[in-house]
This record gives structure tokens, sequence and C-alpha cells, in this order.
């Protein structure tokens, strides 16, 4: 008896990043009906062909980006990240009269989630082996902690913080919102934590003696 061949695995990279003001246009218009459409159906009842009729433009479109809804969802988390890093970057490092306790205070809460207009859904962590690969998460934490190192650079009325404790932030405020998601905290949990990880970080850099080699 025959073998029936399997199905391919799809392809779970975006093949394209838009460049011009309207290809982000439409990527972005992409992102949103994704997003309803995961909200409204789930995962599961999730199709490319969904995405491209709500959102108004031709499967074939949508495909020139996304050749699965694996590579959209890969697409999409990307784009959070790449979101964060921009309003840190513009709210964070780059006022010139912003007091460190300020600068912290805003980093957390954008990191925590607290005031970003991306969404996010516990089932990811689940799709999470199946879109992003050990180097693209490396490439996410290296320039997440960069992130974190800008932000202490802006500090000038900071001391000196070791490098060993901007990663033990870094773990823990990003690793303590993965968590919360994994195990579905509710936002009134989520902010409760974020407050108190506001409270820990400023404490720490506040009473934390210079690190000696």
């Amino acid at each position: 008896m025959a073998k029936q061949a399997s199905s391919p695995a799809p392809r779970v990279k975006p093949l394209k990043r838009p460049r011009q003001a309207r290809a982000r246009f439409t990527v972005q218009a992409i992102f949103d009906a994704y997003v309803r459409i995961w909200q409204r159906d789930g995962w599961n009842k999730l199709t490319t062909r969904k995405v491209a009729l709500e959102t108004g433009v031709a499967v074939g479109t949508l495909y020139d980006y996304f050749p699965s809804k694996e590579a959209l969802h890969s697409g999409y988390v990307r784009h959070c990240i790449e979101q964060l890093i921009a309003r840190v970057d513009e709210q964070v490092v780059a006022p010139d009269d912003m007091p460190w306790r300020a600068r912290i205070q805003r980093l957390i809460r954008l990191l925590c989630g607290q005031e970003s207009p991306a969404w996010f859904h516990p089932d990811m962590m689940d799709l999470e082996p199946r879109i992003a690969d050990s180097r693209l998460q490396q490439r996410a934490y290296d320039e997440l902690l960069g992130l974190w190192q800008r932000v202490i650079d802006a500090c000038d009325d900071l001391a000196p913080v070791a490098p060993e404790t901007v990663e033990a932030l870094h773990l823990a405020v990003w690793g303590g919102r993965r968590y919360g998601l994994l195990v579905r905290l509710d936002a009134k949990r989520m902010a409760r934590w974020a407050a108190e990880m506001e409270r820990l970080c400023i404490a720490l850099m506040e009473h934390d003696p210079p690190h000696r080699s």
C-alpha cells in the first residue's frame, strides 16, 4: 500500500517588508483585520482568505507579503516588537529633560503592555515554536536588551548601572509579561504586576551598589 504524502509545512516567514507608504498602509490594514478575525473567530478558523476579504485586498496581494497565516502571525509579532521599540525610543530615550525615575516608569509601563496598542492572546505562546526559530528569538532578545541599555544611557542623572543588572531587569520584566500571558492573568492582575515591577526596578537602581569585577 502506497504511503500517503503528508501536506507540506506552511511557509512561516513573511516574504517581504513594506517600504513605501502605500504598502505600509496596506500591511497595517492586514494586521488590523487579522486581529479582528482572531478575536471574533479564533485561530483555528482564521484563514488568509478571510483576512484578505476583510481587508479589502486581493488574496494575491496578501500572499505577496504573507504566504500563510503562520507567516502573517510572524509578521504581526515582529511588527508589534518594532512598534514597541519605536515608542520607547521616542517617548523614553529621546526626551532631554526627563528625570531618570520618570524614564524607568515609562519604560516599564510600555514593556509591560500597560500603554501599548498591541494585542496578544495566550494561544500565541503555543504558536511560537512554529513561527520563530532560535535565531529570531535571540534577535528579539538582543534588540529589547539593547533598548534597556539605551534608556539607561539616556539617564544622565542616574549612577551607572552594571550590564548584568540591566539584563536581569530585562529578563524579569519581559519574562514576567510572557509568563503572565501563558497563565492567562487578567488585566487587573497584570496592571498590579506592572506597578510592582516599576517599584522594584526603581528601588534596585536607587540602592544597588557599583559592581566589582
